[in-house]
């Protein structure tokens, strides 16, 4: 198999030099929350000119400043999604209004849909896919619609530890984008290892998914940090390079930083270009600016460490 043979150095014919993951990274989009992006004064002066912006809706929080969040984002001239967790909306009509006020007010033309991280439904929804059935992102020009990956699995839908109800899930949105014009992808859960992402995308993709992935990663922050939010978020088999990594005394006092995960991934594209592995969110747990001041270093080639 592919994966394996890269991952345990054998020669394959299509082998290439380590790739850089600047490329990788061209293009990368974060994700905000209002009371986060009121801390940051200019975001032109921050994000490279198009970064995408995902704006992520906590339970709790007041639609008027997920709104203004989001209008003064696009004001500023870049393309903003906002979330939609389904499990937090009360009623049709409640998503509706959403819709309408991000559209309405802030332009918005495009949305995550996920399930949510509350195990019990507010209201009417339970997962991203009764969401879309609604008709109403169509109705109100909602032209590109993301869905949740789960490369690691997610407890909180194949409660057995199985993957049947995403890996459905995902046949159902492969389906829905094959019959309509709405551009999507798939935004994943933040990863710490490449090879259980690997082996997740090349699994999709043998079922017949085509939709691109846009791979989460945790930027710049304290190991404590990082291992708190990863186990809170269900991150599964790559939680142990962070618990690896707070075994070494070396390495526990020093901020993680996605380098190597990045290389990982940025390796294995150069040898299969094909790949459904295609651009990266980032995840700001260290805080917004730390999180692009990093981004815009490497892309930059400021500190790419050498291969």
């Amino acid at each position: 198999m592919a994966l394996l043979n890269l991952f345990k150095g054998k020669q394959e014919e299509r082998f290439v030099e380590p790739a850089s993951f600047r490329e990788l990274i061209e293009g990368y989009s974060i994700e905000v929350m209002p009371r986060t992006a009121a801390k940051i004064e200019d975001f032109k002066a921050l994000l490279p000119k198009g970064t995408r912006v995902y704006i992520a809706h906590i339970d709790g929080t007041p639609i008027e400043e997920m709104v203004q969040t989001a209008k003064r984002l696009s004001m500023d001239g870049f393309p903003v999604m906002p979330h939609f967790p389904s499990r937090i909306i009360p009623s049709a009509a409640i998503l509706e209004d959403w819709i309408k006020r991000y559209h309405n007010e802030a332009g918005i033309e495009q949305a995550l849909l996920l399930g949510g991280g509350v195990s019990t439904p507010a209201g009417d929804f339970d997962s991203s896919i009764q969401l879309i059935e609604t008709g109403l992102f169509d109705r109100y020009g909602f032209k590109r619609l993301h869905v949740a990956g789960h490369p690691e699995g997610n407890k909180d839908i194949d409660r057995d530890g199985g993957t049947k109800i995403v890996d459905e899930a995902l046949k159902f949105k492969q389906a829905y984008s094959e019959r309509t014009d709405a551009e999507m992808a798939i935004t994943t859960q933040f990863a710490f290892d490449a090879k259980p992402v690997i082996a997740w995308a090349e699994r999709i993709a043998a079922a017949g998914i085509t939709l691109p992935i846009h791979l989460g990663i945790a930027g710049p922050t304290k190991l404590q940090t990082l291992i708190k939010f990863a186990i809170a978020c269900g991150v599964g088999p790559s939680l142990s390079v962070l618990q690896k990594r707070a075994l070494d005394l070396s390495k526990l006092l020093t901020p993680y930083e996605p380098d190597e995960l990045l290389k990982n991934i940025a390796d294995y594209k150069a040898v299969h270009p094909e790949s459904l592995l295609q651009s990266i969110h980032v995840f700001p747990l260290g805080g917004i600016r730390a999180s692009a001041e990093w981004m815009n270093e490497q892309l930059a080639g400021e500190r790419n460490v050498a291969m």
